[in-house]
């Protein structure tokens, strides 16, 4: 079975044009790949509230998202310049963490209604680490917020820790809490032992 080559912990190392699989050898892999990549995300993704999950990143997961962008689209090499430039950059590098946070509310028009009541939800977004909070910095330089003050289902953020919260996140124990302070959505949760381990071998 051929698996995922991941960074060592502490090892900053962007995805590059190197890195990939042809669509080929990718095809061949891709059911055991996917069980993997699942496993490496079970501490990775917390749900904050009814509706929105933070999915944090990091090598393994977006190295896995270009492939399955280039599986399903076959693009060809124009293709993998775009994938990288979209995926390259929410590889978490030195004191940094990052996530994909998601609203995930299946009725078409609940979701509507929701998002329509989140206009700058994304200026909200923190991480706290032994009570020093850091606010999420967005990836790309979109509006996701819409003129009309709708939210986007999906958004892009940087956590980026000074050196003492780094220190301390590696730390047994630590309390971490992930949320949004939206008055519309104001929830909070507190990392399990399990995710605080994991997201730690990020920085």
């Amino acid at each position: 079975m051929m698996t995922v080559r991941l960074p060592r912990p502490g090892d900053v190392r962007r995805l590059t044009r190197e890195d990939l699989w042809s669509v080929a050898d990718y095809a061949a892999s891709r059911r055991e790949l996917r069980a993997e990549i699942l496993g490496i995300k079970a501490h990775r993704r917390i749900e904050v509230g009814p509706h929105a999950a933070f999915i944090f990143e990091n090598w393994a997961t977006m190295w896995f998202q270009v492939h399955e962008m280039l599986f399903i689209e076959r693009g060809g090499e124009e293709q993998i310049a775009d994938e990288l430039s979209a995926y390259a950059p929410m590889v978490p590098g030195g004191n940094e963490l990052v996530a994909t946070v998601m609203f995930e509310i299946p009725d078409v028009g609940l979701r509507h209604r929701i998002l329509s009541g989140l206009g700058g939800v994304e200026e909200t977004f923190f991480l706290e680490v032994g009570g020093v909070r850091a606010v999420a910095e967005p990836e790309r330089d979109v509006d996701r917020t819409s003129a009309a003050g709708k939210a986007s289902s999906v958004h892009f953020v940087h956590f980026r820790l000074g050196d003492e919260q780094a220190e301390l996140f590696r730390v047994e124990g630590t309390r971490v809490v992930v949320g949004m302070e939206h008055s519309n959505y104001g929830h909070t949760a507190v990392l399990t032992e399990a995710s605080r381990r994991a997201l730690a071998s990020d920085l």
